[in-house]
């Protein structure tokens, strides 16, 4: 037997070991936390914090990627043609593995309780954890450290975590910047990344005063759980913290990721990958799971309370910004709901396909939507959105799991995202746990139960691709 099997097997009768220990209510009701406070004197030096978060990296990523190899094809293999705003190629294909011996129309044919008890529901379709679980915090792909550390001389590296999805299934960097208000502008950003360093160059002129002092905040680091002075910060060198627009790259997103603020124990809370700004001013409901209802809301939320894991005591110690709500809150959102969706030039002005301009396949892959698919019902045009949340009940397809520090179990009421230049923003769910259009398509196929074949799913990507 191989040394990464026999570890499997430990591991996985370890885990049972725990929740057998637990009683029977852990498995039905989820584990309870001693307490939701973060420790706030940390007495260990920061060298040895440094040396021992260090030295456990490489097996912390090496467990983690097996997981990811588990679950998913994570080859380079883009669609012909088919390209983001700035060229970058789109990946295809449903990467997301089956169990030996089933098929996308087998599993599809069973009902949700067959596959929960037959232990089938695809790995790549359960709930994705943090790269590293039991910490969380901000971790940045690898190409928005280098431009930031570039620009700013502000270094992202995080000495006990890397970032795990691979770059080629993440959204292209830097991203476009469309205005709502200045269209004739198209790209504003002229293909550079928005930062402290250039963002008056960029924008004196084209927006208001109001609105470039909201994007000077917008782009100005301040302290966060991970990046602050303290000694128990993540990153080697004392740090200014962290941007706003360090997550969401010139008012979209690099996929930068984290662990949601809501819940208590660590392994009950949800991994969440940043979702764009673009279009922000037609939507109702902020955060994946938190149903804030302004963009203010969100700005306020997320400087007081992700930053810092929701614990309001550590963010004391490690530099709470607290922004004000009419001089800085307001036009930070200004700002934001400037951010307009990419062009659709197949689009008509209510948001469908124009018949004169779409392909067969993507007028095919509309009626899919707006029909058998059932997408319509929740992503209404022309945004694609209903401002609504809506719980998949996913629970019904896998039991309760520890999955890499993670207690996986259903996802509970999750934002209906506006799909408007979805190609745009890979991966996709609020955890990035669906890497491509295709396994999206596959996720929804068997989680709606909609008995989609092959050719329907097919052109429902193809249309998908045309939002």
């Amino acid at each position: 037997m191989s040394l990464t099997k026999s570890r499997k097997l430990l591991a996985g009768a370890a885990t049972a070991a725990v929740i057998a220990a637990l009683g029977s209510a852990y498995a039905q009701q989820g584990p309870r936390g001693k307490t939701s406070y973060m420790p706030i004197d940390i007495t260990e030096p920061f060298s040895s914090i440094f040396a021992r978060l260090s030295a456990q990296k490489p097996e912390v990523t090496r467990e983690h990627m097996t997981l990811l190899n588990e679950r998913y094809d994570l080859s380079n293999r883009p669609v012909a043609g088919v390209t983001m705003d700035r060229n970058k190629p789109v990946q295809g294909g449903v990467r997301a593995k089956l169990a030996a011996g089933k098929s996308w129309e087998s599993l599809a044919a069973l009902t949700p309780e067959q596959i929960r008890e037959q232990n089938l529901f695809p790995k790549g379709f359960y709930p994705l954890p943090h790269p590293k679980h039991s910490e969380g915090g901000f971790v940045f792909p690898h190409f928005l450290i280098n431009e930031i550390k570039r620009q700013e001389g502000r270094d992202l590296t995080r000495f006990d975590v890397e970032y795990d999805i691979p770059d080629h299934f993440l959204p292209e960097f830097p991203p476009a910047m469309y205005l709502n208000q200045r269209t004739d502008l198209g790209d504003v950003s002229q293909g550079k990344l928005v930062t402290i360093e250039n963002y008056y160059k960029l924008f004196n002129g084209i927006i208001p005063p109001k609105q470039i002092e909201g994007l000077r905040l917008l782009v100005t680091p301040f302290p966060q759980q991970q990046y602050n002075e303290t000694e128990d910060r993540r990153t080697e060198t004392p740090s200014r913290g962290a941007a706003c627009f360090d997550c969401h790259s010139n008012g979209h997103t690099n996929k930068a990721t984290h662990l949601a603020p809501d819940a208590r124990p660590q392994e009950s809370r949800h991994r969440i990958v940043t979702p764009p700004l673009r279009g922000v001013q037609i939507q109702r409901l902020f955060g994946s799971q938190r149903a804030l209802k302004t963009i203010e809301d969100f700005t306020q939320f997320e400087q007081a309370g992700a930053y810092f894991d929701g614990d309001h005591v550590i963010a004391a110690k490690k530099g709470l910004n607290p922004l004000n709500r009419i001089n800085q809150v307001d036009l930070m959102a200004e700002f934001q709901e400037e951010l307009g969706f990419p062009p659709a030039p197949k689009l008509d002005v209510f948001g469908k396909l124009d018949p004169s301009k779409a392909t067969p396949a993507e007028l095919r892959g509309q009626d899919i939507f707006f029909g058998k698919g059932q997408c319509g019902a929740c992503h209404a045009a022309p945004y694609y959105t209903d401002n609504l949340m809506h719980d998949l009940k996913t629970e019904r397809f896998f039991k309760p799991e520890m999955i890499n520090g993670m207690y996986a179990v259903g996802d509970g009421a999750i934002k209906t995202f506006p799909l408007r230049g979805i190609k745009n923003s890979p991966p996709y769910m609020h955890d990035g746990r669906l890497l491509t259009l295709d396994d999206t398509v596959e996720f929804f196929n068997l989680v709606l139960g909609t008995k989609l074949d092959g050719d329907e799913k097919r052109d429902l990507v193809a249309f998908l691709r045309a939002l």
